[in-house]
């Protein structure tokens, strides 16, 4: 199992994905694309969002939530679900192995149904005023936030390096 997951409930905006994608190559973070997305995702457009780094991402297609749900429920994972309407804040909740973080759709987040299908909801704290961060910024902090409590962070292989 590994240590972190990473799920994207029906992605809005590519560049997103594919910067998701990205942080999974770099952080050794599994990521969940729950369909259907508001773009064509096909093998060429993958490629393109996630540049030369897709090659190193590990990812799974789910046709549906439905798809999604049964998944998780039996890998046993814990569906932490980021949202701006989360009750405890991430630097304050107690990530496990094995937690799924999932960030909802850029336009619309997720619907009640998904919401209540996790085991917490949790936030970033932000200055009042501003209504969220781009998704993938907030998948970026929750993420570094749990791998960092689980000692989850790949070993340095750049030591010596400026």
């Amino acid at each position: 199992m590994t240590v972190l997951r990473l799920a994207l409930y029906q992605p809005d905006i590519p560049q997103n994905a594919g910067t998701l994608l990205r942080l999974s190559a770099c952080l050794g973070v599994a990521v969940d694309i729950i369909e259907p997305c508001g773009f064509v995702l096909d093998e060429r457009k993958v490629r393109r969002a996630g540049m030369d780094y897709i090659d190193h991402a590990s990812y799974i297609r789910h046709s549906s939530w439905q798809a999604f749900q049964s998944a998780l429920t039996t890998s046993g994972r814990r569906l932490i679900l980021l949202t701006t309407k989360g009750e405890r804040r991430h630097d304050r909740f107690p990530f496990a192995a094995g937690d799924t973080i999932m960030v909802g759709r850029e336009s619309a987040g997720v619907p009640p149904e998904v919401a209540d299908a996790a085991f917490a909801r949790i936030r970033i704290p932000m200055m009042t005023g501003p209504r969220s961060l781009n998704v993938a910024l907030a998948a970026a902090l929750a993420t570094g936030e749990a791998l960092r409590q689980l000692g989850g962070f790949p070993d340095d292989e750049r030591q010596g390096e400026n």
